[in-house]
């Protein structure tokens, strides 16, 4: 299996990257191909384009047919049969559960994690007339839209950052929902209405974050992409993957979970919303930063215990 230990030593020795095909995930795949160069010039870094299930299967709701996995999981048999030394992924969408031989080894620093609103129609979403439509593919999104919003229709969108947007210029839905880290990074920012508070929609685990994910005990690709782990990042992620984990979901659930470090605090806002937006469950944990991974246990079990387990149930009830 070739890797970057076997091909350590050689003239020129190559490094490939597994990547999706999309426009934000090649930006993504580039970027950390620049990283590695500007320490590691000696060696050549080229990118194994993968189209995966969720890019091939762009008809139904991604909950209905196996959740965010299915972007991830073609590009890691790709690192496990050899064909690429590392996969580059938006953490927001890497699955609680690994496959063996497998670890998210690096995680950039993040960038802004909220999400936007983009609505040429009617502006800001306070103005957004009853029985308006809004584009998504997220439960998360779906249902805290329909907690602040009842009033107003949510529609499943799927496709990539252009597909979206253009669906919305050809006016199939009155407004649609994106990650500003996203806009921002294929120069689209300028597309933002607004951005929401934290307070108002909380993230999606991850969501900001760009991860790189190597085979277990490859210490020779691991040399090359360390320097691009972010260690403030990693430990707040280690909180809310925790709490995924914990509630065994994707985005299968409509979960939300955002940490920061204060001053070597780390604050985890964790926040369940029924799929129809009638009840909101929210919590905010503290603990030191060698304690992330507790601490998102902790808040998985507070939000089972104060409704969250209802929750859960009734959107995989809704999934059937």
């Amino acid at each position: 299996m070739p890797n970057a230990l076997s091909i350590s030593g050689k003239k020129n020795p190559t490094l490939t990257i597994a990547t999706r095909g999309s426009t934000l995930a090649l930006w993504q795949a580039n970027w950390v191909r620049e990283k590695i160069l500007e320490q590691h010039s000696e060696i050549n870094v080229e990118l194994l384009t993968v189209t995966t299930a969720g890019d091939r299967n762009q008809q139904q709701p991604l909950a209905e047919i196996g959740g965010k996995g299915l972007f991830v999981k073609d590009l890691e048999n790709a690192l496990l049969d050899g064909r690429a030394d590392l996969a580059v992924h938006s953490m927001k969408d890497v699955t609680s559960i690994l496959p063996e031989g497998l670890e998210i080894s690096v995680i950039a620093e993040r960038d802004d994690p909220r999400d936007a609103w983009i609505c040429p129609k009617y502006g800001s979403i306070e103005n957004l007339p009853k029985g308006a439509t809004v584009g998504t593919s997220s439960l998360r999104r779906t249902a805290f839209l329909k907690h602040h919003r009842p009033d107003i229709e949510v529609r499943s969108l799927r496709g990539n950052v252009p597909t979206r947007l253009g669906k919305l210029d050809r006016g199939e839905v009155d407004a649609i929902i994106l990650a500003v880290s996203g806009l921002k990074r294929i120069n689209l920012e300028n597309r933002i209405t607004e951005i929401f508070p934290m307070k108002w929609m909380l993230p999606a685990i991850g969501q900001g974050a760009i991860g790189i994910e190597t085979r277990t005990g490859d210490h020779g690709t691991l040399s090359l992409v360390e320097h691009i782990n972010d260690p403030v990042t990693h430990g707040c992620l280690l909180a809310e993957r925790s709490l995924l984990t914990e509630l065994e979901g994707n985005c299968q659930i409509p979960l939300a979970g955002y940490c920061i470090n204060k001053v070597e605090e780390l604050h985890l806002k964790s926040a369940l919303c029924d799929p129809e937006g009638t009840l909101l469950i929210e919590y905010e944990a503290r603990a030191q930063p060698h304690n992330a991974v507790s601490r998102g246990k902790e808040s998985a079990e507070w939000l089972l215990n104060n409704g969250g387990d209802q929750i859960l149930q009734k959107s995989q009830a809704a999934l059937k």
